[in-house]
């Protein structure tokens, strides 16, 4: 969160100190001629400042919410680029402004003094409202690209409220400050930080399509880099520097760091060295004004500069926000399937399911010519209404509903003009499986295989004594059931008895049902004779031969294959890489690197329907497996496994923040090869 907070709590000092120092001078001019009747004046002018870049604010977070993916990209991309833009014209004025502040402010502030009310509210407002603007942008902008609000948020106010206290040091002539040297110091490392931002909006703007070369990586380290570091995570939480980055990201960073800070470099050369560190304030002299009479009640002003710019911002996200299609509901069931839809307007659009069935219901958005699906709502119980979110283009619609126990039903289709581009899923069917089902199962067929000569082993060393080499192929043989990860929901019984866990047993380690790998793993390595483990191991080969005989005809359902691409590593995550299973060997990182094999042999038969759905998910993937290959590697020196309970901090980290990743990224597999219904 600090490492994200830092960009904002930069800007957040800067432009509060702006701000901060443009109203003690008003204040202090006021003061010092004697008219502080019209503070109120300031203070409101102040008011609508913050109140309008509030809403500023609330209008990017609320609009942004409600568009579609892609559109989001460029959305924050454009608004990345803005921010860059004023940033940068910021970074150079102060530097230009600094010295001579005070003075323009009090020249305005003599001029709003003769001019009436209005002159002054308005003169504090624009002088504090471009950089109210400018924060607002620049933290939605670093929080977009942190993917949370907490850290920015943090740092903004930190830096904020750190203003503040400079401003009232300085008015109060507490403090002493070089504000030239504070604004070009941190100029500097602003521009540093826009640059990152430049960078960060370049790539949005390639994901929304809007830019080329999306794929074309100039820096590719995500195979050596921890994306969890603490290193990583400092670079790109203050400086957006990814382990991935295109040509025209690397290109943009570069070339903007180089022009701008070599400008902002010769500039600050040229500049003399502040005569004064803190700003002039007013003399003395200016004669007082007469308070102007009040024609209406003091609060009015106040309330209405906070109000209007709510209201206004309100307004925005309502009128943002996806409608419902036509206003209408559309009727889920059997029977009346899509009734009440009409052909809606291209965009992001919201539609009111209601099932008005007897039955839960299943309901998908598609194109009834490829059953391409654009969005679903799935248990829609009977007499109930949800709204289902989707992206609507040119092309043509109905919905499929899909009764708990019925057959699928298909509205009639309606066409929307336009352009195509609205994206979808394209279903996949039981068919579609059968060959990378057929492909696992051969492997799966192969690895009992090898599973059963490797047990026999095991047991040979054991009947003989050779307890040292029964430690070796102990290891060898789990290694190999555990690869078979995507199948242990088809094994029954027989998962239990080759690799079950003490957990919930009565007896604990010693109890009598506590058989198979595990139980064995605690005798070898807590010193139990061979004697003690050769039943054991009688046992486990029997099973693993039963388990063997018996696959073949297991029922081994389609639809688990893509829901175990995920599975498989949250297991690895809960008990191999927390020391859960581990019964004395300390060897969980072997059993975890055996679960990654598992899980790439899986996504491997997986790929061609991947390939069609998500081209991209795969190559983020596979950068995502060999990172977290490279991590398991590097604790396994000279034959042995370093165990999970001795790994350094730091180790364990990068472990776990790298199988983290990866089940993110393999999340939205379960629902790209999902099977659904068809008329």
């Amino acid at each position: 969160m600090w490492d994200d907070a830092f960009p904002s709590f930069l800007i957040g000092l800067r432009e509060g100190l702006e701000a901060g120092l443009i109203v003690s001078v008003l204040v202090a001019t006021l003061v010092r001629a004697d008219a502080k009747s019209r503070l109120p004046q300031v203070w409101t002018g102040v008011l609508a400042a913050i109140a309008l870049s509030l809403s500023f604010g609330a209008v990017l977070t609320f609009t942004a919410a409600s568009l579609s993916t892609a559109v989001q990209e460029v959305f924050g991309g454009v608004l990345s680029v803005v921010a860059v833009a004023f940033v940068t014209a910021m970074v150079f004025w102060m530097r230009r402004s600094a010295r001579s502040l005070a003075g323009e402010i009090k020249e305005k502030v003599a001029e709003a003094l003769t001019m009436g009310a209005g002159v002054l509210v308005l003169t504090s407002f624009l002088a504090v409202g471009r950089e109210g603007l400018e924060t607002a942008l620049f933290l939605w902008t670093t929080a977009r690209a942190a993917d949370e609000s907490v850290g920015p948020l943090t740092g903004a106010g930190i830096g904020l409220v750190l203003a503040a206290v400079l401003c009232w040091g300085l008015y109060r002539r507490v403090l002493s400050i070089n504000l030239t040297r504070f604004f070009t110091a941190t100029g500097a490392v602003l521009i540093v930080i826009a640059a990152g931002v430049l960078g960060y909006g370049l790539r949005d703007l390639q994901e929304g399509g809007v830019l080329p070369g999306g794929t074309a990586y100039a820096v590719d380290l995500s195979g050596s880099v921890d994306a969890g570091s603490w290193y990583s995570t400092l670079l790109q939480g203050v400086l957006n520097l990814t382990p991935t980055m295109t040509w025209l990201q690397v290109v943009g960073y570069a070339g903007y760091l180089g022009v701008v800070m070599t400008l902002f470099v010769r500039g600050v050369r040229g500049v003399a060295p502040a005569p004064s560190a803190t700003p002039a304030l007013p003399v003395p002299g200016t004669p007082p004004l007469p308070t102007p009479a009040r024609h209406r009640p003091a609060w009015l002003l106040p309330v209405a500069v906070v109000t209007v710019p709510a209201v206004l911002a309100g307004l925005v996200v309502v009128l943002a926000r996806p409608k419902p299609a036509g206003g209408e509901t559309v009727a889920v069931s059997a029977k009346d399937c899509g009734q009440g839809f009409t052909a809606p307007e291209p965009g992001r659009q919201t539609f009111q399911m209601r099932n008005t069935g007897d039955q839960t219901s299943e309901v998908y958005l598609i194109d009834p010519a490829t059953n391409a699906v654009y969005g679903e709502i799935e248990g829609l119980a009977p007499g109930t209404t949800r709204d289902l979110v989707a992206t609507v283009a040119g092309g043509t619609y109905a919905w499929r509903c899909v009764p708990a126990d019925g057959k699928a039903v298909t509205s009639k289709a309606v066409r929307v003009g336009g352009a195509a581009g609205a994206g979808a899923v394209v279903p996949v069917s039981e068919q579609d499986l059968a060959g990378p089902l057929r492909a696992y199962k051969a492997y799966v067929n192969r690895g009992l295989a090898t599973l059963v000569t490797e047990t026999r082993k095991l047991g040979d060393d054991i009947r003989a004594g050779r307890l040292d080499a029964a430690r070796a192929d102990w290891l060898t043989a789990h290694r190999t059931y555990a690869s078979l990860g995507a199948a242990y929901g088809t094994f029954e019984d027989f998962d239990q008895k080759i690799n079950g866990r003490p957990d919930g047993l009565p007896g604990g380690v010693h109890d009598k049902d506590f058989t198979g790998f595990q139980r064995i793993e605690y005798g070898l390595w807590h010193g139990q004779s061979a004697g003690e483990l050769k039943g054991l191991a009688q046992q486990l080969t029997g099973d693993a031969a039963g388990l063997r005989k018996a696959f073949p005809h297991q029922d081994f359902d389609a639809s688990d294959l893509p829901l175990r691409a995920h599975e498989i590593l949250e297991n690895t995550l809960q008990f191999e890489l927390t020391g859960d299973t581990d019964q004395g060997s300390g060897t969980g990182l072997a059993t975890a690197d055996a679960n990654l094999a598992g899980t790439r042999e899986l996504l491997t038969v997986l790929r061609p329907l991947l390939t069609t759905r998500a081209p991209r998910l795969l190559s983020t993937v596979d950068a995502d497996i060999a990172r977290l290959q490279a991590l398991l590697d590097a604790e396994h020196r000279d034959g042995r496994w370093t165990s999970v309970d001795r790994l350094g901090r730091t180790a364990k980290a990068r472990i776990d923040g790298a199988t983290g990743q990866l089940l993110e990224d393999l999340s939205p597999v379960p629902d790209l090869l999902e099977i659904r219904k068809s008329a």
